[in-house]
């Protein structure tokens, strides 16, 4: 699991609040989205994720082929949260959920 997203409300707030306790700047500052790396860790402040149903962070497994992922966690009884999406530049993503209501996110860089 190489990255987390956390929904935010106020990306303001929560961008100085990430930047001192994670001790670096953001990498990516826009509106949709600021990213931290730390120590090859993703951190991602998501402003939109409480609208796409998000009630807490999310670790996203990076994987080659997102589309099998999915199905394979389908078929062995996950629920789907959100389909592949691509959220820019061709990195997908798509959010599953597993017996017990845990958020597993899978992403498939560019």
């Amino acid at each position: 699991m190489k990255t987390i997203i956390i929904p935010v409300r106020d990306l303001t707030s929560a961008k100085a609040l990430y930047r001192e306790l994670l001790g670096v700047a953001p990498h990516m500052d826009e509106p949709w989205y600021v990213g931290f790396t730390v120590d090859g860790q993703e951190i991602g402040l998501d402003p939109h994720g409480h609208d796409k149903g998000m009630t807490g962070p999310v670790v996203y497994r990076h994987v080659d082929d997102i589309h099998t992922m999915r199905k394979l966690l389908l078929d062995v009884g996950a629920e789907s949260v959100q389909d592949v999406t691509d959220v820019g530049g061709g990195k997908l993503v798509a959010t599953v959920r597993d017996a017990d209501g845990n958020a597993i996110g899978l992403l498939q860089p560019a």
